[in-house]
């Protein structure tokens, strides 16, 4: 039986949503920065762990500036 990548219990198949080629319980499949409840291929893998696509993702991996609002996106010289 498989185990769940998050909380490493038992993932049974009516409770099983499969993501990043492993199986979690639907409860457990969130992103790691504000806790958004994913699902399965709606969302982005950052080394193992999953992000929602907008704006977590976006703001902490997607190319400088791009998700981020206000000054701090900005050189000023």
């Amino acid at each position: 039986m498989p185990k769940c990548p998050k909380c490493e219990k038992e993932v049974y198949f009516a409770e099983r949503v499969t993501s990043m080629g492993k199986d979690w319980h639907r409860s457990c499949l969130k992103c790691e920065k504000c806790g958004k409840t994913l699902t399965s291929g709606g969302h982005s893998e950052h080394e193992g762990k999953p992000y929602c696509n907008h704006p977590c993702y976006s703001a902490m991996f997607g190319p400088k500036g791009f998700g981020r609002g206000g000054a701090e996106s900005h050189t000023f010289k």
